[in-house]
């Protein structure tokens, strides 16, 4: 366990440059006495590791040196192979670059390892977009994914889902996001960080104008901010339904998940006849409607009125044309 740490550590400062022990003992997970200990076993050991105090200081390696550490144990070397997304890796246009990766690192390793790193890609397959739906046509997704890497401003002009529908915006484009298949670029315009579909681009240009990517930009952390925004301000009311045994059994299949998990999670006690009462978010009315007509006469709809009304209209409209 020490010694998997002392490589952890010597590997943090090689790729990261000059840490503190503050920071060093956040990412290892350990106290700061800790790090001191594993800072003088490594100096102890003829690695040449520095610590500078003040304000400024923290622990760095000499300028130039490199360990040329594989200690790859059996686990780490399968799971490199399953990192590897081809798919998504050739849409971005690294494709040819992640194979010639693979196999520099399939060369780099003792021949057990190699064995057991190859197994990964023959036995397991990530399939990116979901059910019922195909890959996006994303031309611009390479260029993008350049200016991301480079830090440079794109002009592009986009359509998206209300008016104007078509937009032209000068971003800085902060990262690239794939979501169920579907590629998102996250950049700021004039006024905030929004996100743009890759595939809704309909003109992509790079200015030539440079810009500084902000350093305590997270993009994970703000895609999940932008993500739970998303869900609160879709939902703009609720609906108070009942559903048949076999609508229960239905639901997860035929509604967002944020709507079943709702609906399952303050379910009420089944009735006499199985049927149980339920209260789930709605987006609109006639969102809701195309939602709940799926489940057929395994739902009823009980409030509010409007959506009730709404759902009745449908059914009639189609007992007029299958009659």
């Amino acid at each position: 366990m020490r010694a998997s740490r002392l490589v952890s550590l010597l590997l943090l400062l090689q790729t990261r440059g000059r840490m503190t022990a503050a920071e060093l003992a956040a990412e290892l997970e350990v106290s700061v006495r800790t790090i001191y200990r594993d800072a003088e076993s490594l100096s102890a050991a003829g690695v040449p590791l520095y610590g500078d105090a003040g304000p400024d200081g923290g622990y760095r390696l000499v300028e130039g040196y490199r360990t040329r550490l594989t200690g790859l144990t059996e686990r780490e070397a399968e799971s490199l192979f399953l990192a590897g997304l081809p798919g998504p890796a050739a849409e971005l246009g690294l494709g040819p670059v992640v194979a010639a990766a693979q196999l520099k690192l399939l060369a780099a390793l003792p021949p057990q390892l190699r064995d057991r790193a190859g197994r990964g890609s023959g036995r397991f397959h990530l399939d990116a977009p979901g059910w019922y739906h195909d890959t996006e046509d994303v031309p611009h997704l390479a260029a993008a994914a350049d200016a991301v890497w480079n830090e440079r401003v794109l002009r592009v002009r986009y359509r998206r889902w209300r008016e104007p529908r078509e937009i032209s915006r000068d971003l800085r484009p902060y990262g690239l996001v794939l979501k169920g298949g579907r590629w998102y670029l996250v950049a700021e315009g004039e006024q905030r960080v929004s996100t743009y579909r890759v595939s809704q681009v309909l003109e992509l240009d790079a200015t030539g104008e440079r810009f500084t990517r902000p350093a305590d930009f997270d993009l994970a952390a703000h895609w999940r901010t932008a993500l739970a925004e998303f869900e609160a301000g879709r939902r703009r009311g609720e609906a108070v339904i009942r559903l048949s045994p076999r609508g229960v059994r239905r639901l997860p299949d035929n509604v967002s998940p944020a709507v079943a998990r709702a609906a399952l999670r303050d379910a009420a006690d089944p009735d006499a006849g199985g049927w149980v009462r339920v209260v789930i978010p709605v987006e609109s009315t006639a969102h809701a409607t195309g939602e709940l007509l799926r489940l057929g006469a395994d739902v009823e709809v009980l409030e509010p009125a409007e959506l009730r009304e709404s759902i009745a209209c449908e059914v009639a409209a189609l007992a007029r044309v299958y009659s």
